[in-house]
């Protein structure tokens, strides 16, 4: 890095990224989560394995990177978080919606970090003898015991326990030690975590693919069957997933790119982090499609059966190591989820620093407890359904709920929302015109097109679509599932996600911010 003048204090508490690797680090580990290794796979399955690919790659072309390329660029322009940059470029209404998107993240973080602390159980426990090939246990301390696969008995196991509880607080406390420094902390993480991610993935590839049978799992997602592709339900699939994968719509990007240098490439940036995200996604399909082919194993169903069933029953049966590769699994996982909760909180307190003036660890605290309060509930044990008919436990139910409407719902409106502003209010041609500036590769007219009508278009059709299975076209989300004494969570978690939004947008877009610093020298990148 060639520094010009030093940048004064209040642009060094805010932070900037030391090198362009350190920011596509951090970026591309907030988008590589728990979705990229199981989620992505899951789909991949469900909708036809090789007919996912090719609307899963249009998909990345005509939203993902314009949105991205949009996301970095405001950061970069304005040197804000996603609200306070919004605010800067379309006004207090774009404020509004910047502040919905990162109170809904913290809402998504709550019960992300309960994921990771399960994680964090099963790889503790990957150690002993959740790993035992062929084991089974009675499913204690429910009602009615059966034999299940070892997995799936530890993972209920520990679910009805206290455990889960000090395992999010560590979780709480590593995002938050990575956080305590800003950018300088962020990038000592990254270089380690995300590294370590690629390095325990390629791992389980080699693993996967030398197993019998490993590569018809291969071909099998690799191979097109054109006649899936004609089915609505894919192409949906394939453009909530690209959204959902790139952390697009979280204000997490745009707080990540308010650290860049306003010269920044962001077409070049957009491209490496998208395409970084998506090289794991296909890796991590490679070593999961593998083992499922080579143990007959059935990934249907949700993510977590995925992660905690199924995928450790396969590595159980490997004929060595499988405590290294149970341990490495799971591993993989926190790692992942980890670096996506930093961003996920990162989000927040950058935009409550630059709204309030607050110091780094105000900010954080401020996050931090609504959070791990979140986290807690999501952990908690009580078992309302003996019989196992669905999630089990009161906390299991509560994150099930939560995520059906505050992942399924906030991540698309915003990103329906942040393009009409965008392509409309501040004007499609100015953004365009911004990064063009610093873009060896230039954006065409088509860029606008995108940003004003086709990614509206296609945001709007699946939030219809979705809104009609939940509302019309069926019963309501959870209202079926044996809940006991909480048999409310159904009407009043939907509700409480769009009150408690809707009231912390209103509170931070009302009040006034606090004075914006004198733009500093910003040290310049080596080119």
């Amino acid at each position: 890095m060639a520094d010009s003048t030093p940048p004064p204090s209040d642009a060094a508490d805010r932070g900037i990224w030391s090198s362009k690797l350190g920011f596509v680090l951090a970026a591309s580990g907030s988008a590589i989560g728990l979705g990229n290794i199981v989620f992505f796979a899951s789909n991949a399955y469900q909708f036809g394995g090789g007919a996912f690919y090719l609307p899963y790659f249009i998909a990345l072309f005509v939203m993902g990177i314009p949105v991205m390329i949009a996301e970095f660029s405001i950061g970069t322009r304005t040197g804000r978080s996603f609200p306070m940059a919004l605010r800067a470029l379309v006004g207090k209404r774009g404020e509004f919606v910047g502040w919905w998107s990162l109170t809904s993240a913290l809402f998504i973080t709550m019960y992300y970090v309960a994921l990771l602390g399960w994680a964090l159980c099963m790889m503790v426990a990957a150690l002993g003898g959740l790993m035992e090939p062929g084991a089974t246990a009675p499913f204690e301390p429910f009602l009615e015991p059966t034999s299940g696969p070892n997995a799936q008995v530890y993972f209920f196991k520990i679910l009805a326990t206290w455990w889960p509880m000090l395992a999010v607080i560590a979780i709480w406390a590593m995002t938050l030690l990575a956080l305590w420094k800003g950018t300088e902390t962020i990038e000592k993480t990254v270089r380690v975590a995300v590294p370590l991610m690629w390095l325990f993935m390629i791992v389980l590839i080699v693993r996967g693919v030398t197993l019998p049978g490993g590569t018809d799992g291969v071909m099998y997602l690799f191979t097109p069957d054109l006649s899936g592709i004609s089915k609505p339900d894919v192409w949906k699939g394939a453009f909530s997933q690209m959204f959902f994968s790139l952390s697009l719509g979280l204000g997490t990007m745009t707080a990540y790119a308010s650290y860049l240098p306003k010269d920044s490439d962001q077409v070049n940036n957009s491209f490496m982090v998208s395409l970084l995200n998506c090289g794991f996604e296909y890796i991590a399909g490679i070593a999961i499609f593998s083992m499922l082919f080579a143990f007959s194993l059935n990934p249907a169903g949700s993510s977590i059966s995925l992660s905690f069933f199924v995928i450790p029953q396969g590595i159980s049966a490997f004929p060595f190591a499988v405590k290294a590769f149970g341990f490495a699994f799971f591993f993989l996982i926190v790692m992942a989820g980890v670096t996506s909760a930093i961003s996920l909180v990162e989000g927040m307190a950058s935009a409550i620093i630059d709204k309030t003036g607050a110091r780094r660890a105000t900010a954080l605290a401020c996050v931090a407890v609504p959070g791990v309060v979140g986290s807690l509930i999501a952990t908690l044990p009580m078992i309302v359904d003996p019989g196992l008919g669905e999630n089990g436990t009161v906390g299991l139910n509560f994150l099930d709920i939560l995520d059906h409407w505050a992942f399924g719902y906030s991540l698309l409106t915003v990103g329906l929302i942040e393009t009409i502003l965008l392509g409309w209010v501040f004007g499609a041609a100015n953004l365009r015109a911004f990064v063009n500036e610093h873009a060896a590769l230039q954006l065409g007219a088509w860029f606008d097109v995108l940003l004003k009508f086709v990614i509206p278009a296609i945001l709007a059709t699946v939030i219809v679509w979705n809104l009609w299975i939940d509302l019309v076209d069926g019963p309501l989300y959870g209202s079926t599932y044996p809940l006991g004494a909480v048999d409310w969570f159904p009407v009043v978690i939907p509700l409480a996600w769009i009150v408690g939004t809707l009231a912390v947008a209103t509170y931070f877009t009302s009040r006034d911010s606090a004075p914006e610093p004198a733009e500093p020298a910003v040290a310049q990148f080596e080119h």
